[in-house]
């Protein structure tokens, strides 16, 4: 018996392309319906596309129906490759500018969470130094998971990464941002938020006897709370996720300062003994290091550096 060893796409073509990046537009977007306004298209257009990549692959890419959408295996597969490629298409485009001295394309940002708050980053500042030398660059801007932003830095989704520090990896050039004080919170239902000093956790050893809430991922907290002996009993994967877990009054749980703050005026959180509960948190920002970055994206780390050294200097003074 023959078999055919033909590949089912063949050649790839710019439709090709076209539809890809409509297929990422709807799984981003989580639906063809939500995916309507990101693409200015009506709904029956973008089901169509869909379904014309699904008979150039021959695959059925996802669900969609009363159900809900839902990528199938196959379609999980097919996303994570279509990133990959239109990394590399963008990539290509970047360096067809550099060599017309040109600085044009898109530039993708990924930061971890809750950085807007903290009055020691200066991300928008740099964002505008940047946007002023590179009008030309259209600018995307992701908020993500620490696992996520370096992944993605790494597989060229993302240009630039701004994250907290917590190991370092070859394949990443670092460079030191800013920093932030985390502590540890209590929410008002629970039993140490109307405790007096004297009768809270005087050390580590004896948080032990209470829940904590740690992220799900290795960073600064896991590492901390593996060092100390927490038991995670509940677990977020952003700030967010963790302060709503504290909020609860049943877990404790580490939270920036600079976010914390509105709850703590408003009488939802505590600091536990600050004085003992702390840790620094550093940012960093990070470009991989091969490719070698492209003009556009070596254009950003520098006004990242700038905005913030400047800022620096602003509140020393």
């Amino acid at each position: 018996m023959q078999v055919n060893t033909r590949a089912a796409l063949g050649q790839l073509s710019d439709m090709d392309i076209r539809l890809l990046r409509v297929f990422k537009t709807v799984v981003d977007c989580g639906g063809l319906a939500a995916a309507e306004l990101e693409l200015n298209i009506g709904t029956s257009t973008v089901s169509r596309h869909i379904k014309d990549l699904e008979t150039r692959l021959g695959l059925t890419l996802c669900r969609r129906g009363r159900a809900g959408f839902a990528l199938t295996p196959e379609g999980e597969q097919i996303y994570a490759e279509t990133l990959r490629l239109l990394a590399g298409v963008d990539a290509f485009r970047s360096r067809v500018d550099e060599i017309h001295q040109r600085m044009g394309g898109e530039l993708h940002l990924a930061v971890f969470d809750k950085t807007a708050s903290n009055p020691d980053a200066f991300i928008g500042e740099a964002i505008s130094l940047f946007q002023a030398q590179a009008p030309d660059v259209s600018l995307h801007l992701h908020v993500a998971p620490l696992n996520v932003i370096e992944r993605g830095v790494l597989d060229g989704q993302f240009q630039v990464g701004v994250v907290p520090g917590h190991r370092t990896s070859g394949a990443l050039v670092y460079d030191e941002l800013f920093s932030e004080t985390m502590y540890l919170y209590c929410g008002r239902a629970h039993p140490l938020f109307a405790t007096g000093a004297a009768q809270q956790p005087g050390d580590w050893a004896a948080l032990h006897a209470h829940a904590f809430a740690g992220l799900g991922y290795h960073s600064p907290n896991m590492e901390l709370a593996q060092k100390v002996q927490l038991t995670r009993q509940a677990t977020g994967y952003d700030q967010e996720s963790i302060a709503t877990l504290i909020l609860s009054g049943r877990y404790l749980g580490f939270l920036p300062d600079h976010y914390a703050e509105s709850f703590v005026r408003q009488g939802r959180l505590r600091a536990v003994q600050p004085s003992v509960f702390s840790y620094r948190c550093s940012f960093f920002g990070i470009v991989r290091t091969s490719p070698q970055a492209a003009r556009v994206t070596l254009a950003f780390q520098a006004c990242l550096h700038q905005a913030h050294v400047a800022g620096r200097a602003t509140l020393a003074a």
